[in-house]
C-alpha cells in the first residue's frame, strides 16, 4: 500500500546500523491540521541518504508504504518512507492585468432609472 503525507520536517535522527549489513533512519513530520499529528516515519539501506537534502523545519510531502510484522507474538508497524520531496512555497496569485475586463467600470442602463431601493415598479 503506498501513501502520502504532507507538513514540516520536525526532527531528523541518525543512521543506526542495526547489524553489519541493515539501516535504518527515522524522521517525524508534523501535520498542518487543527489538531497536528507527529508522525515518525523509518528510511532503511540506500533510502537513508533521501533525507540529507532536507533541513528541520522545511515543508515536504512523503512517499510511504505501511508495514505490519509479528516477532515472538507481538506485533509492529512501521511506515516505511521511500521517496521526499520539498514542498515550495505557495506563490502569490498573478496581479490583474491593467486594461482587462476588471478595469472597465460599469455602465448605467437608460431603461432602469430607479435608485436601487425603489421597488414601487415591480409587477407583484
Amino acid at each position: 500500500m503506498s501513501f502520502e503525507l504532507q507538513g514540516t520536517l520536525l526532527k531528523k535522527y541518525d543512521i543506526e546500523s542495526k547489524s553489519a549489513t541493515f539501516q535504518t533512519r527515522e524522521f517525524v513530520v508534523t501535520t498542518e491540521e487543527t489538531y497536528p499529528q507527529y508522525v515518525k516515519f523509518q528510511l532503511t539501506q540506500d533510502k537513508c541518504g533521501i533525507l540529507d537534502g532536507f533541513a528541520e523545519g522545511q515543508k515536504v510531502k512523503v512517499h510511504f508504504d505501511l508495514r505490519g510484522r509479528e516477532w515472538q507474538g507481538k506485533y509492529f508497524t512501521n511506515l516505511n518512507a521511500w521517496r521526499m520531496e520539498a514542498m515550495e512555497a505557495q506563490a502569490p496569485p498573478p496581479a490583474k492585468e491593467a486594461g482587462g475586463f476588471d478595469s472597465f467600470e460599469p455602465i448605467e442602463s437608460p431603461f432602469n432609472n430607479s435608485g436601487p431601493e425603489d421597488f414601487d415598479d415591480l409587477p407583484f
